[in-house]
């Protein structure tokens, strides 16, 4: 788990001065980044929602004493030291240094995009992560570190972010935008992938634009780069499919968003999604798949070879199977929640992929993370495929700066090929999504 799940679980006492020390950062970084916009007669940012307002109120003036010191430690670099090292300072300017050579940018329909993105579902989810709303200023700093070094792809979906919470993911990731305290050239590429949910109401064209609008406005944002289908109804409504397609040709009609794609579509599917999108003249861009060493069967390379004939990028959802393929977590030491259950009974049954990882990670001198993330873009190369688009998630720095390594290198086809056979000799799979179609 996070390395904040404490906070999460017990009592926040000990994690106080960790906690005043992040709200610090982060009110420091947003003066920085207001000064400087102001520097360049750029127009202020929207207004911070009310709640977040309130809180950064609360905690400017707890510590108003020491104004003058935290401005003074942000000209001399303090704002890369809350970075925690991940990003550069010179003189107090924000460095900006991507982990990657240019040459590794993707197509995703008319966009640019990193190799790598990074996915939201934690944020915001207390039942599977256990999500708390004090864990909101490391995770900014998760999206400054990340940002720049290079990632520009963030996927996220309405239904992200649990009872209350329903939504925190995109209005996170808005706010984070707004105050991303690097460059404004940096900041218009930052490309925001949302998912729209095929709820049972959601039975007309107008419902999945007014879904749309309703993420545009917790992102703070005119248009999206991309939305998608979160999933498809074939299974239980197929005649909603076409409300749910026609909706989102819409949404590309009036400029809600700038490319489509969907989200646990088979390869058969994907073809008549496709088919439909091509009739009102909207481009199919991506397919978000479960993928990764322990989701990678026939399905899955099925999809890869369709969505490569199709013109269509493949995002790979899950790609550290929930953390199982860390090497973090062992018979004594399981994350807590559902995520725990299911580990038990995994973890003994996946020794062997642990064991390849772990001999790859060490020869390559990564970490068994980096390594598996490295498999997800490495797909489709052997067989003269586009690489896929892996989106792990990161719920703190330490997280983030380890997906960040899997930037920059590639594992050869024998690693893969050694990794593969690994994953074939295990006697559990990762659990597939419910709504995956054919």
């Amino acid at each position: 788990m996070s390395a904040l799940a404490p906070a999460c679980s017990g009592g926040t006492t000990p994690r106080a001065p960790a906690q005043r020390q992040q709200q610090r950062r982060h009110a420091q970084r947003t003066r920085c980044a207001a000064a400087a916009r102001e520097a360049r007669g750029a127009a202020p940012l929207p207004a911070v929602p009310l709640p977040q307002r309130a809180r950064l109120a609360r905690a400017r003036d707890a510590r108003a004493a020491g104004l003058l010191d935290g401005l003074t430690q942000g000209l001399l670099g303090g704002l890369g030291g809350g970075l925690g090292g991940g990003a550069a300072a010179d003189a107090g300017r924000f460095v900006e240094r991507p982990a990657y050579g240019k040459r590794e940018m993707l197509k995703l329909g008319g966009l640019d995009v990193s190799p790598m993105g990074l996915g939201t579902w934690s944020w915001g989810n207390r039942f599977l992560f256990g999500y708390d709303e004090s864990m909101d200023p490391e995770l900014q700093e998760v999206f400054d570190l990340v940002v720049s070094k290079g990632v520009n792809l963030f996927d996220t979906a309405d239904s992200y972010g649990t009872g209350r919470l329903n939504g925190r993911s995109e209005q996170l990731l808005g706010r984070f935008t707004r105050e991303y305290p690097g460059s404004d050239a940096v900041r218009s590429n930052i490309h925001i992938a949302t998912k729209l949910a095929a709820y049972p109401w959601r039975v007309t064209p107008a419902n999945m634009v007014a879904a749309c609008r309703g993420s545009l406005r917790r992102l703070g944002a005119e248009s999206l780069s991309v939305g998608q289908l979160h999933w498809s109804a074939a299974k239980y409504a197929p005649l909603q499919e076409w409300a749910l397609w026609n909706g989102l040709s819409d949404c590309y009609e009036h400029g809600l968003v700038k490319a489509v794609g969907v989200s646990n579509y088979g390869p058969k599917q994907l073809r008549k999604v496709a088919k439909n999108f091509a009739g009102r003249g909207v481009p199919l861009a991506s397919a978000q798949v479960q993928f990764s060493l322990l989701s990678c069967g026939p399905q899955q390379q099925e999809l890869q070879e369709t969505a490569a004939e199709l013109g269509v990028a493949v995002i790979a959802y899950s790609p550290l199977a929930l953390g199982l393929l860390t090497g973090k977590y062992a018979a004594d030491s399981l994350p807590a929640g559902p995520r725990g259950t299911l580990f038990k009974q995994l973890l003994p049954e996946i020794a062997p992929l642990l064991a390849a990882l772990e001999a790859v990670a060490k020869s390559r001198r990564k970490s068994m993370s980096q390594v598996a993330i490295n498999w997800c873009m490495s797909q489709g190369a052997g067989r003269g495929l586009p690489p896929t688009i892996p989106i792990p998630g990161a719920k703190n720095l330490e997280q983030a700066r380890d997906n960040l390594g899997a930037l920059g290198w590639r594992l050869s086809e024998g690693e893969c090929r050694e990794l593969e056979a690994a994953a074939a000799r295990c006697k559990g799979r990762m659990v597939q999504n419910i709504f995956q179609t054919a």
